[in-house]
């Protein structure tokens, strides 16, 4: 088969999603599952936030509140089960790459999908899925070529009398599919403890500001990727070369700068250099006019001493 789809070498090709949110989780007590809540934001908003690159989405579950607009599907009989609940949600994608999601993946990024569609393309295969920590198939972690997930759907439903109650892996099992190891993104949330873990995983100091700054942008309905470090760097040199509070209330102004620009990293990273350029030239008039060669600080639209253009000595002319 040849993958014209993806177009450019190294980019994905346009997908759907279909994100199963049903299920009676037994092992939460029957909790809303998709409802709870990890870093700030529900379970399920966190998985749509990774798959919103899809040209649709939908999810199959009874019809909530989401962080972005979604189709909703309803599996036959309801409680069938993820291979009728797949089956339904299939029903109205379109993509010839499907990717198919459970909902309760709280380290799900998207660039994890991203490598599941490269998988897909550079192997030939009918899906690429995720493994676990232990080497186990998470096929609610896949990509999928969405004609052969169609076929074997068809083919089980005329085997079996239809969907219903039936594991996935009777599905899996008729394709060819290659795997991609990740035991971060496909940890999924089955018991209360596995909530705790992933409540307390993104408060790690290695995580937790990039948890942070998606949850920001998730909630503030922001797409948009900046050089985070670059911000960080500027917000050190406000503090530091003018006062504390000059941090926070910068990086807003550099914010609001960007988008009266039009928006874009680019803009982000041209108002963060003009506001750190700024910060430095503040500083220095403290440390004594001086930069790092020992020559007089340049301001803008003036000259150095030595270059014979400052101002004349009181005895001049």
């Amino acid at each position: 088969m040849t993958d014209t789809a993806f177009g450019v070498p190294g980019t994905p090709a346009p997908y759907d999603a279909v994100v199963l949110a049903g299920g009676a989780a037994r092992r939460l007590g029957g909790a809303d599952k998709p409802g709870v809540r990890v870093g700030g934001r529900a379970l399920l908003d966190r998985v749509l936030a990774a798959c919103a690159g899809a040209g649709t989405t939908v999810v199959v579950a009874a019809p909530r509140p989401t962080a972005r607009p979604v189709r909703w599907a309803r599996e036959e009989p309801p409680g069938g089960g993820p291979v009728a609940a797949l089956e339904a949600g299939l029903r109205l994608t379109g993509a010839a790459h499907t990717v198919v999601l459970s909902a309760d993946l709280p380290f799900l990024r998207r660039d994890t999908l991203r490598r599941l569609l490269t998988a897909l393309r550079d192997t030939g295969a009918d899906g690429a899925l995720l493994t676990d920590a232990d080497g186990r198939d998470q096929p609610l972690v896949a990509a999928y070529r969405t004609a052969a997930l169609r076929g074997a759907l068809t083919a089980l439903a005329d085997a079996h009398h239809g969907l219903a109650g039936l594991p996935l892996r009777r599905l899996t099992g008729a394709l060819r599919l290659t795997r991609v190891p990740d035991p971060l993104a496909s940890f999924d949330c089955d018991t209360w403890d596995d909530i705790a873990a992933a409540r307390a995983r993104i408060r790690e100091h290695g995580h937790v500001l990039d948890e942070w700054i998606s949850a920001v942008k998730d909630e503030l309905g922001i797409d948009l990727d900046v050089d985070t470090g670059v911000l960080l760097d500027l917000a050190r040199d406000a503090a530091h070369g003018v006062a504390r509070p000059a941090a926070p209330l910068t990086t807003f102004l550099v914010g609001y700068a960007a988008a009266r620009a039009g928006g874009g990293p680019e803009a982000v990273a041209e108002a963060a250099r003009r506001a750190t350029a700024l910060a430095l030239r503040w500083e220095a008039e403290d440390d004594g006019g001086k930069v790092e060669d020992g020559s007089a600080k340049v301001e803008d639209g003036g000259a150095t001493p030595a270059d014979g253009g400052g101002p004349s000595a009181p005895d001049a002319g």
